[in-house]
């Protein structure tokens, strides 16, 4: 196999490989569970490949980590975004992602960190799901951003958070898996999130999962917009407004090179 030129960038710690689609091999799964492997690849969450589009500054196919599809990353789109600024020194871009067309606008640079605020549009909120599970009974709320999640409200974060998500992702109510969160509630405008994703398992942070969580809080009651969502890797902030999220963090490209193995 050829090198295969990549950039890395990291959102809140959500890291991705952006790739040009035209380097993408036959077996694009496997491919993608090599080089995202943190110890005999380059390491990331899942590769944004970028794919020729007319109508789009950007097109792109996420692939997660463990080979399987998703429709969008938040954080994802935002890493493209950062990619396509550093490279043409604009400031706003349409990318169109499997969940439709987003746009990000550029709010500051400093080298090579940046900061974006992605109109995310309108979440379907699908009410609240009662789920019998060997820990126990748990109850969620259901979230759609284009992808599915599972919105969990606790007064603490579970010590085995990991595998109670684990757990949630394996139910039949999911036959196309589910990203979970757990969220605690820190103030009227701020919350705490543990983020378990389809494809990755535990990230530091997710931008879809951060607007699932902010929505299923505010439609709560439990906070208002802006809500300021703090996970591991770093905080984002997502408002609500006019019926569409806005989500507004940092991504910072880390790197540049080449994948040598085949």
């Amino acid at each position: 196999m050829k090198p295969v030129p990549f950039t890395k960038a990291s959102a809140c710690g959500n890291d991705f490989l952006i790739i040009d689609g035209q380097h993408a091999p036959d077996g694009i799964a496997e491919f993608t569970r090599h080089i995202c492997d943190r110890h005999s690849g380059v390491g990331a969450d899942g590769v944004e490949w970028l794919l020729p589009v007319e109508d789009a500054d950007a097109a792109i196919r996420l692939v997660n980590s463990d080979g399987s599809e998703a429709e969008i990353s938040g954080n994802g789109t935002r890493c493209v975004a950062a990619y396509l600024a550093a490279n043409n020194g604009r400031e706003a871009f349409r990318i169109q992602t499997g969940a439709g067309l987003k746009f990000c606008s550029l709010i500051s640079r400093h080298g090579n960190m940046f900061e974006f605020e992605t109109a995310m549009g309108e979440p379907t909120l699908k009410g609240a799901l009662n789920l019998e599970l060997a820990f126990g009974k748990i109850s969620g709320t259901q979230v759609s951003m284009g992808n599915p999640h599972f919105v969990i409200f606790a007064d603490q974060i579970p010590a085995n958070w990991r595998e109670r998500a684990a757990a949630i992702q394996a139910q039949r109510e999911f036959p196309d898996g589910v990203n979970v969160e757990f969220v605690r509630v820190i103030g009227n405008n701020a919350v705490e999130v543990r983020f378990f994703e389809r494809g990755a398992g535990e990230t530091q942070s997710s931008g879809t999962g951060s607007c699932a969580a902010a929505m299923a809080a505010i439609s709560a009651g439990k906070v208002n917009s802006p809500v300021s969502v703090h996970a591991p890797g770093g905080s984002q902030v997502v408002r609500w407004e006019q019926g569409e999220l806005f989500l507004r963090g940092p991504a910072q490209i880390i790197c540049r090179g080449e994948y040598l193995a085949g």
